[in-house]
């Protein structure tokens, strides 16, 4: 065997070739949760921001703070899924023992899986219909109606075969298999999204109606700001004895985001209509100071 050539264990595969098959299987699958939860994370932020007129892109939060604010936009969608999947998976098991078996089901029991088909496509229809506009249909029912529909229609094929004891899938059903998991990953996607969207909305207007979560700030600047009037309390700092550089202060406002060397601050009064957040240096072109209610 030349220099410098990997070995061969005979198989004609290099032995560290394993190692990238394993190292692939275990990266994989982190980078596309962490692609997942950048992006659920973005929907999340720029919904919540928005609402105050600030779009996400402007405040400059790294990849890693959108991922940690993602959290918790997936709590109840990732539960609520593992639930469903956990009761579903019972229901299939105990369809498989039954048609093993060879039970003797009740008069309906074979029935009920066919009635499940038929649900999932009565929702199919309807989610086909909210998106064409047919009926109004809310940013989350679409995706849902057409993701579950097609995953009941699936289902109740499922639990049809396994009580009658046949396996499934049957080979000139598996493209359309594929097609329906691409399908439902679409819509999961698509529902997530706009789940994670709305859950910003709420936090926001949560956040509005209660600023005094937020820190109370002071800032002393060089020159006037502008603000609509009563919106916050201005006071001209005295310029008797030593000269200071800053001349006006001005009290009333929370700190609602600090990001990239920069403070997005917001008026204890702040109004969903003609509200103004102010962006401020974090450097010592403004003097600033936290205090406690």
């Amino acid at each position: 065997m030349a220099e410098g050539e990997p070995d061969d264990d005979g198989s004609g595969r290099s032995p560290w070739g394993n190692w990238v098959v394993t190292l692939t299987t275990l990266v994989a699958p982190t980078t596309f949760i962490g692609a997942l939860l950048l992006y659920f994370g973005f929907a999340f932020t720029d919904a919540q921001y928005a609402y105050f007129g600030i779009d996400a892109a402007t405040l400059g939060f790294s990849p890693r703070d959108f991922a940690m604010r993602s959290a918790g936009a997936l709590y109840l969608p990732a539960g609520t899924a593992l639930t469903v999947a956990l009761a579903g998976v019972l229901v299939y098991y105990a369809a498989r023992t039954l048609g093993d078996r060879s039970t003797h089901l009740p008069p309906g029991g074979r029935l009920a899986p066919y009635a499940l088909s038929v649900c999932g496509l009565v929702m199919f229809v309807l989610g086909v219909l909210g998106g064409l506009g047919v009926w109004r249909a809310g940013a989350m029912d679409t995706p849902l109606l057409l993701g579950c529909g097609l995953v009941l229609v699936v289902y109740g094929r499922v639990l049809s075969f396994k009580l009658s004891g046949s396996a499934y899938p049957v080979a000139r059903e598996r493209l359309a298999l594929v097609l329906v998991a691409a399908l439902v990953v679409l819509c999961s996607f698509w529902a997530v999204h706009a789940y994670a969207k709305r859950h910003g909305t709420d936090e926001a207007r949560y956040l509005a109606r209660h600023l005094w979560l937020r820190p109370a700030v002071t800032v002393d600047t060089a020159e006037r700001l502008y603000f609509p009037p009563r919106q916050v309390r201005e006071t001209v700092l005295p310029v008797a004895g030593t000269p200071q550089r800053f001349r006006y202060r001005y009290e009333g406002l929370r700190l609602l985001a600090e990001a990239n060397g920069r403070m997005f601050l917001i008026p204890d009064d702040w109004a969903e209509k003609g509200g103004n957040v102010l962006v401020v240096p974090a450097n010592n072109a403004v003097r600033v100071a936290f205090r406690s209610d």
